[in-house]
């Protein structure tokens, strides 16, 4: 592991002899956003930001998918449709169940 110098104090310490006292020095676990292997790992947060962010950006972006497809499945299901809905909310209108 490379050891930095910590920029709170000027970069006159070593980020690694203040780690028992610095509360931005963290345990990671995880994947790497870029290579897909395996993270465990004690650092400083600031030095994972970056990472952290292109990880957030990447599930936003499956999240977003997940959400197009979805939406295009409902609207492949609700295709041609409007009048069976319709039917069918004035049955259950009759049968006292609907709204």
């Amino acid at each position: 592991m490379i050891d930095y110098t910590c920029p709170y104090t000027g970069h006159k310490k070593m980020c690694s002899k203040l780690r028992d006292r610095c509360p931005k020095w963290l345990h990671f676990i995880g994947t790497d956003p870029n290579t897909g292997q395996p993270v465990d790992t004690f650092d400083c947060a600031d030095r994972w930001i970056v990472r952290m962010q292109m990880d957030i950006a990447k599930e936003v972006r499956q999240s977003a998918a997940a959400t197009e497809s979805f939406r295009n499945v409902m609207l492949e299901l609700n295709k041609g449709t409007p009048a069976e809905v319709i039917e069918a909310k004035d049955q259950m209108k009759a049968l006292g169940n609907g709204r």
